[in-house]
């Protein structure tokens, strides 16, 4: 959409103040008063006034890696945010009305993967057991599993498919857009990219010459910090703009301290590779593929087949490669009986949002 002059009603977007008391005390001091931002459909507000009390369908809107909820409600340029696309897919009449849900999620990692952790935070027991009650106490929701919903992409798809996995209860339909899957490829690969951005905040900083592996390398690090990511988190929290490569880093340890926390140490993170020799620590990695979408649908099949609806989508050219990971958990999905659609299309992990206009329109008709 170039002209942003929809000729459609817009809907009401509503911010509310929450103070997470499961958030309080996070470990990474991250505020547990949060802005939550929820669409009001057009027809919502007549209802009222006209005393109708119609109740709506609610879909949870999880952002990925960087995001939160206000990054799919802010004005785009060129570009439609979540609740202009969804007015225009109800204006078109290929979506129902429904609430939209964008809860902000954001750490000091610069993203979640909204599960439970110690070493970031209870989020996912933050969505369901206090925004989902807080939205339907406040707001006229169909105030069921059958009738809630939750979808998004990258970390928001890997967090969507956790929660059908996991928290079936809460959610009787969701989507996954390029959803975190395969570590074994999608993250493993770029761990030595990590690995060289924290070798700069090293103790002693490198010397060129002959290298003494009886020296330098005779104490494998076990994943423990040796100082070199405290020093990394200290410097890139105090940039106000931090590169790419060390964005990716911070995402990275963030998932280290998501997927394999250690509560003995200061920032409960410890990594799944020794940081000077770049070897896999194979109990470590162990733990983090316990997470791993792929490996969770054997245990967890009794609970998807409750679903009303699962989407799962990726572009085949997607640079994480998580493309793979999407058709490996189509596989294992049909393998265990779980229906759902499973869609691929030419594109990236980027510039996605579109595909939106395929997974709302199926997961309220699902959701109905």
């Amino acid at each position: 959409m170039v002209l942003k002059r929809p000729s459609w009603p817009s809907g009401r977007l509503v911010t509310l103040e929450v103070g997470s008391k499961l958030l309080a005390d996070n470990p990474l001091g991250d505020p547990h008063v949060r802005e939550l931002d929820v669409w009001l459909p057009p027809g919502y507000d007549e209802g009222a006034r006209a005393g109708l009390g119609k109740r709506y369908p609610v879909l949870f809107v999880l952002a990925g890696y960087t995001g939160s909820g206000k990054s799919h409600t802010a004005w785009k340029s060129f570009d439609e945010n979540v609740p202009e696309r969804a007015a225009r897919l109800i204006a078109a009449r290929k979506m129902p009305p429904c609430i939209l849900v964008f809860p902000d999620c954001f750490t000091a990692y610069g993203g979640n993967q909204y599960v439970n952790s110690a070493g970031v935070g209870r989020y996912a027991d933050h969505l369901t057991r206090e925004l989902v009650p807080l939205v339907d106490r406040e707001f006229r929701t169909l105030a069921d599993r059958r009738h809630r919903g939750c979808f998004g992409k990258s970390s928001g798809g890997y967090g969507a498919l956790v929660h059908a996995m996991k928290h079936t209860r809460y959610w009787g339909a969701v989507a996954s857009h390029s959803g975190d899957a395969y570590f074994d490829v999608a993250y493993r690969c770029d761990w030595p990219a990590t690995l060289d951005e924290l070798s700069k905040y090293r103790a002693k900083p490198r010397r060129e010459g002959r290298v003494d592996p009886s020296a330098d390398f005779a104490t494998p690090s076990g994943g423990i910090d040796d100082g070199r990511i405290r020093r990394f988190l200290e410097a890139v929290w105090r940039k106000p703009n931090p590169t790419s490569a060390e964005v990716h880093c911070l995402m990275y340890i963030g998932m280290a301290a998501t997927y394999d926390p250690d509560p003995k140490e200061p920032r409960r993170v410890r990594v799944p590779f020794d940081l000077e020799t770049g070897e896999l620590i194979e109990a470590r990695w162990r733990r983090w593929l316990r997470h791993d979408p792929i490996h969770l649908v054997a245990r967890f099949a009794k609970n998807l087949k409750t679903l009303r609806g699962l989407f799962i989508d990726c572009g085949w050219r997607d640079q994480y490669r998580l493309h793979y990971g999407a058709r490996i958990l189509s596989r294992r999905l049909h393998e265990h009986g779980v229906e759902h659609v499973h869609e691929e299309f030419d594109g990236t992990h980027s510039g996605i949002d579109h595909r939106m206009d395929k997974s709302m329109p199926f997961l309220l008709r699902a959701l109905a």
